[in-house]
């Protein structure tokens, strides 16, 4: 494990950090690992809103972590799909397919075994026709995966008062690595356990939603507000943790 500022806090604070580059309340090993327990040889992936893959520059202290979001070469095919054309640069990807009409996917009726989104359910204006259309590309049986943030958590309360215009200026403020084109307008119109649950079955899914706690990652401008906020988010009620994790099935 490289050693960074961030990640020397970290470990002072989570000291199992230091074995592996991973905290004990990390999401990104909860949602992929689950993945990775789930994804096969012969399946088909697809990655909704894919982005860039900024993820490799932000994680370059654990290629463990990295390797778990990297579903190419465990899978038959991996394609990705995205407004943003950033996404022919993912090097996570057998194909890119950029998405012209955010109500309907460039993606064939039943093809996929496995659909993922990993923090884009916040963006979206329409979550019926995002859901529908995971529904629509998945064959019969086929998984939903999806991470994203609690409505109701503090730094969604947050994110609502801050301007969407000043969210790419406010977030590389306080977390390092975090570039403006990385930040999007977000709109929580399905975010919390029960509005996705209830979402999730009227497309379809039977489901599983249930909210974690990670790392104060918003935290880490300053020692003092990181240990405050790590100290805070072990003592957090479950209306209120900061991460929600849903996994459907197409019935």
């Amino acid at each position: 494990m490289t050693n960074t500022p961030a990640s020397n806090l970290k470990t002072r604070v989570y000291p199992e950090n230091a074995f592996g580059g991973f905290t004990r309340c990390d999401t990104t090993i909860a949602f992929y690992g689950r993945l990775n327990a789930i994804v096969q040889d012969d399946h088909r992936v697809l990655d909704v809103g894919c982005g860039r893959g900024a993820y490799f520059e932000v994680n370059a202290d654990s290629p463990w972590r990295i390797g778990l979001r990297n579903f190419k070469g465990k899978a038959r095919e991996v394609v990705g799909i995205d407004v943003d054309s950033a996404g022919e640069r993912n090097t996570s990807l057998d194909e890119f397919r950029q998405i012209k009409d955010v109500d309907h996917w460039p993606v064939e009726d039943a093809s996929f075994d496995v659909v993922f989104s990993d923090f884009v359910l916040e963006h979206v204006d329409n979550p019926a026709a995002f859901l529908a259309e995971a529904n629509r590309v998945l064959r019969p049986g086929g998984l939903l995966a999806l991470r994203t943030p609690n409505r109701w958590s503090y730094v969604s309360l947050a994110a609502t008062v801050i301007p969407n215009r000043m969210h790419g200026k406010v977030t590389g403020a306080v977390q390092d690595g975090r570039e403006d084109e990385d930040v999007f307008p977000v709109r929580y119109r399905c975010n919390s356990r029960g509005a996705m649950r209830r979402a999730l079955h009227r497309a379809g899914f039977d489901a599983a939603v249930w909210a974690i706690e990670g790392e104060p990652a918003y935290m880490a401008f300053s020692a003092i507000v990181y240990r405050l906020g790590a100290f805070v988010h072990r003592l957090l009620p479950g209306p209120f943790k900061t991460t929600l994790l849903a996994f459907a099935r197409k019935r």
